[in-house]
């Protein structure tokens, strides 16, 4: 049904105004209702009572009051978004004459469509939520929400009670999205150690309304490892729930109460009917900027839901879906519609498809058609809006066209846009800072070791390649310790390869090298060398990158990749994408992210090589973008690869595509706390032998009272307590 597009504006304007009038004087007529006890109480109230009850220490009340807040606050919004669906006929009598009618008559019947439309509404909502209820809450409690401050309460409220698991899981919930809070990330470490907390604890309870991050991260590890059919079903999953994550969003602008403008004194009906019009279009728009925001994040991503479009049908084209991948880059043109790349790729396409002509005259889904109309038909409003009304908006888009602006605003908006690209530009060309505290360029404390490869050779910061660190010998005896101990998926659940399915993967950790030796499986000169190899690698690692202080082995894992046989033709997958060590790499926004599941206490990563009888397999590393390579190195026996694990390095493995690569990873930490505890109980276990290992450093000067320490850890750690996870992934 086509509107009068003269009374567009008007009908827009008389929607909320008129719906939010009535709503206020529903919400006043219905104080002091006999059943308002019975209805939804107002989440600020429960969450203000939790708080001072939390600071009274009743822990009970609080715990009970804090955890009321967070489902009124979930069912307020589950009973508005039931009402709209109710309520999306009511009134349609009225609607349909909007089309026949003009003048005077126009605007009663826009007016009997706006009062039924709010009846229903305000009939609806009032049989779930007392009149407090459906009041606008403060910017305050709405950033304690969104900042998850409730949870940060309940953490302290349910460990004072002893429901750690339950504390736990509060505690996770707020790290997620404040991953900065050093307190909090200590007190899951904390939790992470303690009798009667499991895995299942650690879980995010807001992942309901970040379902289209969890999809996406997926889409993005499934098109590492290239299976393409997986991947192209994940994408779509990502960008079906970005959609409804979008329209729950804008439902809620829509529905939830509103503020009604400022009275100015001079502004009449319609001056304040179109400037709460306005209001709710901008809500709607920035919907796209939240959607795209990852909890814990300060900036959305730009371009989300067409970068998604275009990872999408790249993945259906490689899947073999060629008609799917027409449709999603027909959806992909309708946001940027001259894109000559995308163009280029629709031809592409038409030719694989040959005399498929249905197929050809594939049409974009009609989702997006959708979505794009309505986005532009907002926007100009939006900016009639601004030019006329001295309204403010910042369009959170990129892909506006030109011609929604007018043109007395388009010199303005072309300066804005070009700002924007020039930061865009400053940013890809800013290079990243390493704080990590190390400064390359130490002497090296081990005779018969060379520096091949520095920073400036590497071409990045922090950066080394030393030769001569283990003796052809040695190597054999490790690979010989590989072959005869290494389990297949070991570290990784089990599963074959962690990373792409034309490799095997099989590894093996000190402590586990040094129960088979116990059991007379395999050496023990063997088990002692892996783990002094390590010890070897910290003193190189600590003297050559000036480390401030003590240095400790955080994790050890010998790693051996294998390529498949029958399996390599047409690789172009990678045996380990490029990453970081202890952030997490977001190559479109050139971000680093500090954050779970990162190992964020790694500080230094090293990679001693066994062997260079195999292809490919080489270390390289890149820019943040994870595609312009820097440096390149290849493997070879006793050849060690040292760099500060930071955003400075990202780096990646090329496809093993014959033989089987093995290679020492170690990673190392300043922080005692993240110290490898499996290395400590080898020694306990070596020690209970009355055998003697080689000491680090920081033990020798340590005395008696940390080795005490040590031993009552190990001690705590049988008696069945969690202990630190030790537990680490070869990221390298």
């Amino acid at each position: 049904m086509a509107l009068n597009c003269n009374h567009f504006t008007a009908y827009v304007a008389f929607t909320l105004f008129f719906a939010t009038i009535l709503d206020f004087a529903f919400a006043a007529s219905g104080r002091g209702s006999s059943h308002v006890l019975s209805l939804l109480q107002p989440y600020d109230y429960l969450y203000y009572s939790g708080v001072r009850s939390y600071f009274g220490e009743e822990w009970v009340r609080a715990a009970e009051l804090l955890e009321k807040s967070i489902v009124a606050k979930e069912s307020l919004s589950r009973v508005r978004r039931q009402c709209h669906e109710d309520c999306v006929s009511a009134g349609e009598e009225a609607l349909d004459k909007l089309n026949s009618e003009k003048g005077s008559l126009w605007d009663l019947w826009a007016l009997d469509w706006v009062q039924q439309r709010a009846e229903c509404l305000r009939f609806c909502i009032g049989r779930s939520v007392t009149p407090a209820g459906q009041l606008p809450v403060s910017a305050d409690i709405e950033y304690e929400f969104g900042s998850r401050n409730p949870y940060n309460f309940l953490q302290v409220t349910y460990y004072k009670l002893e429901k750690l698991q339950k504390a736990a899981s509060a505690a996770h919930t707020y790290f997620v999205a404040n991953p900065n809070h050093l307190e909090m990330r200590n007190n899951i470490e904390k939790y992470r150690r303690m009798e009667g907390v499991s895995e299942d604890a650690f879980q995010d309870r807001e992942i309901e309304n970040e379902k289209h991050w969890v999809l996406y991260d997926s889409a993005v590890q499934h098109e590492a490892s290239s299976d393409w059919v997986q991947t192209a079903e994940r994408w779509k999953a990502c960008v079906n729930e970005t959609l409804r994550q979008m329209e729950e969003c804008r439902v809620q602008c829509e529905v939830a109460s509103q503020r009604l403008p400022e009275d100015r004194g001079v502004d009449g009906v319609f001056e304040q009917a179109a400037a709460l019009s306005l209001s709710l279009l901008s809500c709607r728009q920035s919907c796209v900027t939240q959607i795209a925001t990852r909890p814990g994040r300060i900036s959305a991503q730009e371009d989300f839901l067409p970068s998604q479009l275009e990872h999408m049908h790249i993945a259906q084209f490689k899947a073999g879906d060629i008609s799917g991948a027409v449709q999603t880059l027909r959806s992909l043109l309708l946001f940027y519609p001259t894109d000559k790349e995308s163009l280029d790729n629709l031809q592409l396409y038409f030719e694989t498809l040959g005399g498929d002509t249905e197929s050809q005259g594939t049409q974009p889904a009609q989702e997006f058609v959708t979505y794009v109309s309505r986005s532009l038909q907002e926007k100009k409003l939006l900016y009639f809006g601004m030019e006329n009304l001295d309204f403010k908006f910042t369009d959170p888009d990129l892909w506006t066209p030109e011609d929604v602006v007018p043109e007395s605003m388009r010199g303005v908006w072309k300066a804005e846009k070009e700002k924007i690209n020039e930061k865009t530009k400053e940013e890809e060309k800013k290079e990243v800072v390493d704080d990590s505290g190390f400064y390359a360029g130490g002497p090296v404390p081990q005779v018969g070791v060379t520096i091949t490869m520095d920073d400036e050779v590497l071409n990045g910061t922090n950066r080394v390649v030393l030769d001569g660190v283990m003796t052809e010998k040695e190597c054999d005896k490790i690979m010989q310790l590989a072959s005869a101990a290494a389990l297949a998926g070991d570290g990784y659940q089990g599963r074959r390869s962690p990373h792409t399915p034309h490799e095997t993967f099989e590894g093996l950790t000190v402590l586990r090298a040094v129960k088979l030796s116990q059991d007379g499986l395999v050496n023990q000169s063997d088990a002692k060398l892996l783990y002094e190899l390590g010890e070897r690698v910290r003193t190189l690692l600590h003297s050559y990158f000036r480390s401030p202080s003590g240095l400790f082995v955080s994790f050890t894992h010998l790693v051996c990749r294998s390529a498949v046989a029958g399996d390599q033709e047409g690789r172009l997958d990678l045996s380990h994408p490029v990453h970081v060590d202890n952030c997490l790499l977001e190559p479109e926004t050139k971000q680093c992210w500090r954050e779970p599941p990162a190992f964020t206490h790694r500080e230094l990563s090293a990679i001693l090589y066994l062997n260079d009888n195999f292809d490919g397999g080489e270390l390289f590393f890149t820019n943040m973008d994870a595609k312009t390579v820097t440096a390149r190195v290849k493997p070879s026996c006793g050849r060690l690869v040292g760099f500060s694990s930071g955003p400075v390095n990202p780096h990646g493995v090329t496809a093993v595509t014959r033989g089987r690569r093995c290679a020492l990873a170690l990673w190392f930490t300043t922080e005692k706390l993240y110290r490898d505890m499996e290395r400590e109980k080898a020694e306990d276990m070596w020690a209970a032998d009355g055998q003697s290992v080689v000491k680090k450093e920081e033990e020798k000067t340590e005395g008696t009272a940390g080795r005490n320490a040590r031993s009552q850890a190990s001690k705590e750690r049988g008696k069945g307590g969690r202990g630190r996870v030790t537990g680490g992934k070869d990221e390298l």
